[in-house]
């Protein structure tokens, strides 16, 4: 229907330009003030077109492909950070984000208090590896300032040809500091679920406390955590901390097919509602979601945990399945629609919030935990640097690991093993 609608203002715009011509070039009366009415705004638009087409100075920037983009494109940039039109290139760079394999540096970015900031830079990705932290703001891209760059336009600044390199300008709000980071571009290939252990005697004593975080949801997300969480359960796991921290989201599908591996076949997960009926939907566990033993569960979450993170977070504390650890969520909870148009482009656009099943909301909200546990900038700068690679540290930075402790996770793991113990007894 979407389609059919965008098809039709298009028809709308062609044909008040081959009807009406020359006449709005010379003439014609402006609407009232204040009034909303569609046609006579159609015929501004139209105008505005032909009057570039006839008389802009270089003709090569007035097609009409040239110009019918460039309005969708400031429509759509001035609804919100999320809304944005997509040229067949770019519908297919998004296209493939979700397959877990594409070009760029592994960060995601948004536009938050008028920065450009990255929300978490993705694992063993080249940003990563360069020390990009959640919360750093993009100054300059290749000497570029960030400050009235467009999202859209930012992210095409980041992405480009796999061996190149960009340099980004950084400041880091912590401590204020302004740095440059060389970094090149590569093919990202995202491993969504890591680290799956269980947890070493002086953070679980006796009990067996299973331990996964997830980096993202995408396609493979679901199928990656429920072999992982075999393995563990074989093992006799008691209870699981799933860590979601400087998660920053991806597929709504994902995120409801793993809150399918917690909570029984078709339970509502979450909502969605909008200005229109058909956005408002009700997302639940599959009909054949597995069965497992109902452990109890802890879910780290923190600033730099959105989106699907969040669903997830939002869901299992609402459903009474597992207990939030740590910080309020990013509070990114709005709905994109994708639509592809006739000639190969799309629009992204936003129609809807999520709502827990409680009926809270997300967006601009956040998740807050049962357990607050807070992280000081320089805890959350070792966070980051314990999840690389220890080949590519430097003696000072083991030094500093050796040091450190992911209070965090202690916390999650003293309820789980409170919880355990109290089962235990009952028995």
């Amino acid at each position: 229907m979407k389609t059919r609608l965008l098809m039709a203002v298009a028809v709308s715009l062609l044909g008040l330009h081959l009807l009406l011509g020359s006449r709005l070039y010379g003439s014609g009366e402006p609407a009232a003030s204040g009034e909303d009415n569609g046609y006579d705004n159609i015929a501004v638009l139209t105008r505005a077109m032909q009057l570039i087409r006839q008389d802009y100075v270089d003709d090569k920037k007035t097609s009409y492909r040239a110009l019918t983009y460039a309005a969708l494109k400031g429509m759509f940039n001035a609804l919100d950070p999320h809304s944005r039109f997509m040229e067949p290139r770019e519908l297919k760079e998004m296209e493939d984000d979700t397959k877990s394999e594409f070009g760029g540096l592994g960060v995601t970015v948004t536009t938050k208090d008028g920065f450009l900031t990255i929300v978490s830079p993705m694992e063993d990705t080249p940003g990563f590896r360069a020390g990009l932290m959640p919360g750093d703001q993009i100054v300059k891209i290749n000497g570029e300032a960030t400050d009235q760059m467009e999202l859209p336009k930012s992210i095409e600044r980041l992405r480009g040809k796999v061996g190149e390199k960009v340099t980004l300008t950084i400041l880091r709000p912590s401590n204020r500091q302004i740095k440059d980071y060389v970094i090149e571009r590569a093919i990202i290939k995202v491993a969504s679920v890591k680290g799956a252990r269980f947890l070493e005697p002086k953070l679980a004593g006796e009990a067996q406390i299973g331990y996964v975080r997830i980096t993202q949801f995408n396609e493979p997300t679901a199928g990656e955590l429920s072999a992982k969480l075999d393995a563990l359960e074989v093992k006799g796991m008691q209870g699981l901390i799933l860590d979601l921290r400087d998660n920053p989201g991806g597929l709504l599908d994902s995120a409801v097919d793993v809150c399918g591996q917690f909570v029984g076949p078709n339970t509502m997960v979450v909502s969605t509602e909008g200005r229109v009926a058909s956005a408002r939907k009700v997302y639940k566990t599959s009909a054949e979601a597995k069965s497992r033993p109902h452990y109890p569960m802890a879910i780290l979450i923190n600033g730099g945990s959105a989106s699907a993170s969040e669903i997830v977070a939002g869901a299992l504390r609402d459903l009474k399945r597992a207990i939030l650890v740590g910080e309020t969520s990013f509070g990114k909870g709005s709905v994109q629609s994708v639509v592809e148009l006739q000639d190969g482009s799309g629009v992204r656009l936003t129609t809807a919030k999520y709502y827990t099943p409680s009926k809270q909301v997300i967006h601009e909200k956040g998740i807050a935990p049962g357990i607050r546990a807070t992280m000081t900038p320089d805890q959350e700068n070792l966070l980051t640097l314990q999840r690389r690679d220890p080949t590519d540290l430097e003696e000072a930075d083991r030094k500093l690991l050796a040091g450190f402790r992911d209070t965090q996770l202690e916390r999650a793991a003293d309820a789980l093993k409170g919880t355990i113990l109290y089962a235990s007894a009952g028995k």
